[in-house]
């Protein structure tokens, strides 16, 4: 079976650079970093008493692994202001958390080299566990600062309705 359908001249896979993440309806402002989507099922291992010296296996509970996002520190505050619907130091005795809306869906969405929307992932009921506001600073260094959240969830999906697109060739000048 072709790996690419329409493509049917496409050799290699996807590139794992270009993605774009989605939440409330807007595209999340630079983001340059998305963790992996994992999910784990537990094995339950049982034996009846007649069977032989073995253990069967059947599937046990499923997890989720969360999923880090980074981006350079900037002016935006989209990070921030999730992670303040957890705990918000300012909001004052009762109030630190958000319960009615702390947890969001989010979209993550993969392109070709091209720019074109190839594939797309659902990934629901998350919250953010873990933020960090500034990295470690150093007045030697040579780097971006790096603000990151940590994104607990309850699973996510493929969204099917991304197809394939028909990719463009370019033909050589005359």
């Amino acid at each position: 079976m072709a790996q690419f359908s329409v493509n049917s001249h496409r050799f290699d896979p996807y590139k794992s650079f270009k993605f774009r993440v989605k939440w409330d309806g807007r595209y999340v402002a630079g983001v340059s970093k998305v963790g992996a989507l994992k999910r784990t099922t537990d094995p339950v291992e049982h034996r009846e008493g007649g069977d032989p010296s073995m253990v069967r296996k059947s599937p046990g509970q499923t997890k989720f692994e969360p999923i880090s996002l980074e981006r350079g520190v900037t002016h935006d505050v989209e990070f921030e202001r999730w992670a303040n619907k957890i705990w918000n130091f300012g909001a004052g005795l009762g109030a630190e958390t958000s319960l009615r809306d702390f947890r969001k869906d989010i979209i993550i969405e993969m392109y070709n080299e091209a720019g074109q929307l190839v594939l797309a992932y659902k990934v629901f009921r998350c919250w953010v566990s873990e933020y960090q506001a500034l990295p470690e600073l150093d007045a030697s260094g040579n780097a971006v600062a790096i603000q990151s959240i940590k994104l607990e969830n309850e699973g996510w999906e493929r969204d099917y309705e991304v197809t394939e697109p028909s990719e463009p060739s370019f033909s050589e000048p005359a």
